[in-house]
C-alpha cells in the first residue's frame, strides 16, 4: 500500500498540476451535513473529530503514529443505494482547518468488504478531502455473490461511481465550493476497480493510480490453480523448507525494483 500511496504522489506532479492553496475552514457546520441530499443515499452520521482524537472502529488498528498525526476532520458516513438491493457504505473524512481544495478517493484490496481507513488516514493528514467505500458488502469474500447480482454490480464498479458522486456533494455543502481537482488512488483489487472507473465513469476523477491492477481475472484465477496443481501433485512437489530462503531474497530484491519502477 506505501508503494501506491507514493506512486500516488508522483503521478500528480508528472500531470504537471501546480501547488493549490490550502483553504480555511469550512463554510457549513460538521453537524449540518446530515441534511445534505444525496442522489442515491442517506447520510448516517456527520461528527466532528478533534485533532489527534480519532477512534477507529472495533476490529480497525491505526498506529498511534497515524491516529496522532491526524487533523482535526469532520467524518461523514453514508449508506448509497443505486438499487434496492444495494447496501455501499462510505465515509467521507473533510479537514476542518486546512484543506488543499481537492479529493482523494482510495480504494481496497482484494474482494473489499471494508472501509480502507488505512488509506484514507495520509490522504487526510496530507490536507486532501478523503473518501473510501467497502464496495457494497461486508467481509472480504464472494460469500455475498450468488444470491446479489446488484451487489455485485456495486462491487464490480457501481460503488466507486457512487463514492464520488456522494463525496463530492460533500465536499461541496462543507466547504461551499466544488473540489477542483478529484484522484482516485488504489492497489489490486482497487486497481481494477480504477481501471473500471475510467472506462466507464472517465468524468468522476481527473487523476487516477490504478497499482498492481488485478486485471483479467479469469487468468489470473487459472494461474493460481496451475500452481497449486504442480506444487501438490505428488508428495515431492512442494518446495523443500531449505530452499525458502532463495525465494524470499529475490522477492525483497524484485520488491525494491518495483517500488522504484512505480514511482521513477
Amino acid at each position: 500500500m506505501k508503494r501506491c500511496a507514493y506512486g500516488f504522489a508522483v503521478a500528480v506532479m508528472l500531470v504537471g498540476l501546480a501547488p493549490i492553496p490550502t483553504v480555511a475552514v469550512g463554510t457549513a457546520p460538521c453537524g449540518e451535513l446530515r441534511g445534505t441530499p444525496l442522489t442515491n443515499g442517506l447520510i448516517l452520521s456527520a461528527t466532528a473529530v478533534e485533532a489527534g482524537r480519532f477512534v477507529p472502529p472495533d476490529g480497525v488498528v491505526l498506529s498511534p503514529e497515524v491516529l496522532k498525526a491526524l487533523p482535526a476532520f469532520c467524518r461523514v458516513t453514508a449508506r448509497l443505494t443505486p438499487s434496492s438491493d444495494s447496501a455501499i457504505h462510505i465515509e467521507v473524512w473533510l479537514p476542518i482547518d486546512r484543506w488543499n481544495q481537492r479529493l482523494q478517493a482510495v480504494g481496497d484490496g482484494g474482494l473489499a468488504g471494508f472501509i480502507p481507513y488505512a488509506l484514507m488516514a495520509p490522504g487526510l493528514t496530507d490536507g486532501y478531502a478523503v473518501t473510501g467505500t467497502d464496495t457494497g458488502h461486508e467481509g472480504d469474500t464472494a460469500a455475498f455473490m450468488p444470491e446479489h447480482p446488484e451487489r455485485l454490480t456495486d462491487f464490480a464498479y457501481r460503488a466507486t461511481h457512487e463514492m464520488a458522486g456522494a463525496a463530492k456533494a460533500l465536499v461541496t455543502a462543507f466547504y461551499g465550493v466544488a473540489p477542483r481537482f478529484s484522484y482516485y488512488n488504489a492497489c489490486s483489487g482497487g486497481g481494477r476497480h480504477a481501471i473500471t472507473s475510467a472506462q466507464r465513469y472517465p468524468d468522476d476523477f481527473q487523476g487516477i493510480v490504478a497499482g498492481a491492477a488485478s486485471w483479467d481475472q479469469a487468468r489470473l484465477d487459472a494461474a493460481r490453480i496451475g500452481i497449486n496443481l504442480a506444487v501438490n501433485r505428488s508428495p515431492e512437489s512442494p518446495i523443500p523448507p531449505s530452499k525458502f530462503s532463495i525465494f524470499t531474497e529475490r522477492s525483497s530484491r524484485r520488491a525494491t525494483g518495483w517500488t522504484v519502477l512505480l514511482t521513477a
